[in-house]
């Protein structure tokens, strides 16, 4: 029986989150990995040697997952994603912004 295993830095994002399953965004310039909870509204960043932080949206100035990519874009690039963009994703932050 297959499992699927998660990364150390899922496992973290777990642990600062609520949803069981973060939303893998991607992997920014400085290498932290980006997770998004919908129900929170919130990000976890975790770097790759296990620095944390948890960013709830509303205590920002970012209304919208989108505006926080940009955001995010804009100060550290992204490596990886951001994978918040077409079909299903695309809906979820659609659903979450209205």
């Amino acid at each position: 029986m297959a499992t699927t295993q998660s990364n150390p830095q899922e496992r973290t994002a777990r642990e600062l989150l609520t949803q069981d399953r973060p939303l893998f965004l991607g992997v920014d310039g400085d290498g932290a990995a980006h997770y998004w909870d919908s129900y929170e509204f919130a990000v976890a960043i975790v770097s790759a040697d296990g620095d944390t932080e948890r960013v709830v949206l509303a205590e920002t100035p970012f209304e919208t997952l989108a505006e926080w990519c940009e955001y995010t874009r804009g100060e550290r690039g992204w490596d990886i994603g951001p994978h918040v963009g077409g079909s299903l994703v695309g809906d979820l932050v659609r659903g979450v912004e209205a």
